[in-house]
This record gives structure tokens, sequence and C-alpha cells, in this order.
């Protein structure tokens, strides 16, 4: 491997912050970290990490445990705000740098954007924004990307729709951002008008990549190697009555796939309601399941690489 990154003591608080070099290199970690997944290392015995979960989260929150066990290391932490500090009127500076304390590394999960950044402002130790409101999921898109490599053995020249929430979906905002620097054929954004894709996210890719923004999955979906499905966040909405005029505004069912290419994949971050019902599960393009394991290596690769285990 390379010795031209030095991902040591780094934050990673958005994918912006990378380029598609250091992505690369990411991938390629993750990809030397199947094997040691299933069987198990020591090269970070010792080190603690702390998951700060100021929301409700499975995958992520456990898929951050298992990678740091899994590396020889351990996890301290909590999944619920009503646990912490904070309820008591502590801001989240003085949690940062309490926490930091106890542990080598931490993963934070916060409902405002910018929490991770600020977080990482007041920390001596790297931050890990494992989501911040509705703005980002860095390691999310990571996974993702990963997902697509394994797949379909590249990222450059593919056909890829993010389909439902682009507004509040930190995780297309995230993936978008990844996407634009790599040579993808054509990234369509397909919503209801009212979820259409943030105006700073768009012009962060433009002219990086071809944009079409479409309400209709199915003028395209004959385009397409890979479909991002994402569910309308109903907590994320300011005004409930606006949450009601898109609620169930998708959903990918057999009918819908019978216009999709053989090599099609569908991912979806996951929790998944009405857009993607259980039956697609069966079908040869359901990927999302193979998503929740890619995120254990991917965050193994960036846990080995902040704390100097892997050059």
């Amino acid at each position: 491997m390379s010795k031209r990154f030095n991902f040591v003591g780094r934050d990673i608080i958005s994918i912006k912050d990378f380029s598609r070099e250091e992505i690369d290199y990411i991938l390629k970690i993750a990809e030397a970290m199947e094997p040691l997944a299933k069987i198990g290392s020591d090269m970070l015995k010792g080190k603690i990490l702390a998951t700060l979960f100021f929301e409700p989260s499975t995958r992520t929150r456990l898929s951050f445990e298992m990678a740091m066990h899994k590396l020889g290391g351990s996890t301290i932490g909590f999944a619920n705000a009503e646990v912490a500090s904070i309820k008591k009127g502590e801001n989240l500076a003085d949690t940062i740098r309490t926490v930091e304390n106890y542990a080598d590394v931490i993963a934070l999960r916060h409902p405002l954007e910018g929490a991770a950044r600020l977080a990482a402002e007041f920390a001596e130790i790297p931050i890990i924004n494992a989501g911040s409101g509705a703005e980002e999921h860095p390691t999310q898109a990571l996974l993702d990307l990963y997902t697509m490599l394994k797949e379909k053995g590249t990222i450059d020249g593919l056909s890829v729709a993010l389909m439902g929430d682009l507004r509040y979906g930190r995780t297309v905002h995230s993936l978008a951002y990844a996407l634009s620097l790599y040579d993808v054929r054509r990234l369509y954004l397909i919503s209801p008008e009212l979820l259409r894709m943030r105006k700073e996210v768009l012009e962060a890719i433009k002219g990086k990549v071809e944009v079409v923004e479409k309400t209709s999955l199915e003028d395209v979906i004959h385009d397409l190697d890979v479909l991002y499905v994402t569910r309308i966040q109903r907590e994320r909405f300011p005004d409930p009555a606006e949450y009601v005029k898109v609620k169930g505004s998708y959903k990918v069912d057999l009918n819908v796939l019978k216009k999709a290419e053989e090599g099609l994949i569908i991912l979806h971050p996951l929790p998944r309601t009405e857009e993607l019902p259980a039956e697609v599960d069966a079908t040869p393009y359901a990927r999302y399941f193979q998503q929740v394991w890619n995120g254990v290596v991917v965050r193994m690769a960036l846990l080995s690489l902040i704390l100097g285990a892997v050059e």
C-alpha cells in the first residue's frame, strides 16, 4: 500500500474534505479488512471508541461498535440523548471535552447540522461524523461507494439515480458529493418538487458530473446501473403538513422493476418504509443488506487509519 496519505488523527466530518485518491485508498483498505472482519484482529487492542448518538440508530452505531471490536478495541458511549448529561443542560462542547478523556476516537451522531464540525473544533482526539442533522453522513457515502465498486467492478461510467428525500436526506448529500469526484456517466436526482436536492449540493457538483433532475423513476429506470432509494424522513420536516403532501411519493415494487435493466442494483441506507417493499428482497437487484456488511469493513478501515494501525 502507498504511504502517500496520512490519516492518523484526522477528523471525518464531510466527504468534501477528501480527494478521489484518498477515497480510493480508503476503499482499498476496506477490501483488505474483509478477512479480518470474519476472523478478528488485535491491531487496535487497548484503543477505545466512544459512540455518542444523540439520535436513534441501529446500523451505524452497531456497525462502528462491531468494527472496533473486530479490530481488538473497545467501545463506550450511549445511544439515547436522554441518558446523557446534555439532558441536564450540558452543552455539546463540554460533553466532547469530557468524553475525550475516556476515548481515543469519537463517533458522533447529532440532530443539528454543523454539530460534528463544532465537536471537532473542541476535541483533541479525532471526531467521526456519524450523521449531522440533514447535512451529511460521510461514512455512509464511503460504504455506498464500496458497495458499488464490489458489485459493479467500477464506479466510473455508471449511471446512478438518487431517489426520494433529497432535501433532508443526509446520505444522498454525501453520496452526491462523492460521486462528483468520479467519472459517472449520469447522475439522476429523482424526487418530488418539495424534496429536490439542496442548492448548495447542486452548486458543489455543478460541472463535475452530468445531473438530470426528474420527478418520475419510470422515465429513467431503463438507463440505470444503480438505484439509490431513500425514505421520506418524517422526523426532518419542520411542518408535518408538508410531510403529508409527499408521504408515499415513490414505491419501487416488482411492477416498476419490469422496466429495469438486468444488471441494475438497488441500494438503500435503511431503515426503509413503504418506498421499498419486502417483495424486492428476493430479486437479483437487491443489495441493501450487503451494504450493511460493507459498512463494517469500511468503518474498520477508517478506524485503523485514523488510529495509526494501518499506514
